[in-house]
């Protein structure tokens, strides 16, 4: 007897020879290919940025600033260098297909920096992450707060 592990929507969802079927689509097998795994070409120009208005120098220096950012965040966080590029690369991808006109680069580079942590299995707490973020805002200037407000 065959034992399965799954739970959720697709434990109960019904099998073909091909897969699963969860509503009007069969899944069956994950194939990474550098095909598939890399931007298509089409979606890197122009951008959802671009789209709602936001010129190229505009955008290339909230790219590197969201970038520097999750690096200084590792640093203080002693996360491994493996950690910073994935919240990197998720952090560029992530504004391949949103706006950073609509989207926090601050709040979205500390998401990365949270989610990359745990990808690459050396998470941090997430009030440790919104803490050193928290302080490398007020060195760039950005905040007067001198401590963060407690929930009240």
């Amino acid at each position: 007897m065959e034992a399965s592990m799954a739970t959720g929507p697709a434990a109960n969802a019904p099998t073909t020879s091909e897969g699963i079927l969860i509503g009007d689509k069969v899944y069956s097998e994950v194939f990474l290919t550098i095909d598939n795994s890399l931007i298509p070409e089409e979606n890197l120009s122009p951008t959802p940025s671009m789209q709602d208005g936001l010129d190229l120098y505009t955008e290339t220096d909230l790219r590197i600033l969201g970038c520097e950012l999750i690096q200084s965040a590792g640093i203080l966080l002693r996360l491994p260098q493996v950690a910073m590029a994935t919240g990197q690369v998720l952090f560029h991808r992530f504004f391949y297909s949103k706006s950073f006109v609509k989207h926090s680069f601050e709040i979205v580079s500390m998401a990365c920096m949270n989610l990359a942590s745990k990808i690459e299995e050396a998470p941090r707490r997430i009030r440790d992450v919104i803490n050193v973020f928290h302080h490398l805002r007020q060195l760039r200037g950005k905040s007067d707060q001198l401590h963060l407000p407690m929930p009240g």
